[in-house]
């Protein structure tokens, strides 16, 4: 299986196909199997390259505590380079667009295109952060994701839609959430920490100047709509998708839809 070293860690990584490359990130709570609809896809035509977040699937714990998004960039194209790739693509979802963000604005000559989905490069709303923190401190307090707080968390990943026709992926979801190891959490808790006091790159996103897809789940409670709106009114030379009967993973409620706008849109971006 294939890892990087990274600050004294090993990062667990996978790669699928040939062609130009396209980094994967996977949204906070998930590991690479989360893209395996669109990796099975795209990987005909593309370099597909799906790391774990650390803390998550098959990673090391985080290097050290607290953390930051900008750390995860940093990661993220330490792991790039030790590929020795030149110029690739980033396709994002949830704190995977917020690290991707991170990577156009650092190396602007390297990021070809970029794929924003269900996320949000300006600051967390009040309300929200208090409620995330609180979560976090009763994970932490627990030493696990107490069932209770499961249920509730469910509903923050998958729309009305979801909850009600796809159990199979809302219970084997839930239940990857209660089974998460005592020595993993340490990990999930720091790196909820960083997510949600991340400094907003709202503004700054406004320099990036490659070909960038916005897509949103249309029933997203984590980050709704009018945020993905927000950062296409903002962003030069972005389109903006809302799926419809998708929650904050669409690329799971909605596979063939959000594969057939990824493949149109990095068929155009990348020639």
């Amino acid at each position: 299986m294939p890892y990087a070293e990274i600050k004294g860690r090993r990062l667990f990584y996978e790669e699928h196909g040939d062609g130009f490359p396209v980094l994967f990130g996977h949204s906070y709570l998930w590991d690479a199997e989360m893209w395996r609809p669109q990796v099975e896809e795209l990987s005909r035509t593309y370099r597909c390259i799906v790391p774990e977040l650390w803390g998550h699937g098959r990673s090391d714990a985080l290097p050290e505590i607290p953390y930051s998004i900008e750390a995860l960039a940093g990661d993220h194209m330490a792991l790039i380079d030790a590929l020795g790739i030149d110029r690739f693509a980033v396709v994002g979802l949830s704190v995977g667009g917020m690290w991707g963000t991170h990577l156009a604005l650092m190396d602007p000559g390297r990021v070809r295109a970029l794929v924003l989905m269900d996320t949000f490069t300006g600051p967390e709303p009040p309300g929200a952060r208090s409620r995330y923190f609180g979560m976090l401190d009763m994970v932490e307090q627990a030493g696990a994701i107490p069932a209770p707080l499961a249920d509730a968390i469910l509903p923050l990943f998958f729309s009305p839609d979801t909850l009600e026709k796809r159990p199979e992926l809302v219970s084997g979801f839930r239940e990857s959430l209660l089974s998460i190891p005592p020595v993993r959490i340490p990990s999930i808790v720091a790196l909820g920490r960083a997510i949600f006091s991340r400094r907003s790159i709202l503004e700054r996103s406004a320099a990036i100047g490659v070909p960038v897809l916005i897509a949103v789940g249309g029933d997203d409670r984590a980050r709704p709509p009018d945020e993905a709106r927000a950062m296409a009114e903002v962003m030069q030379n972005a389109r903006l998708e809302v799926i419809p009967r998708a929650g904050h993973v669409c690329n799971l409620e909605q596979p063939g839809k959000v594969t057939a706008i990824l493949g149109d849109f990095l068929e155009d971006a990348l020639g």
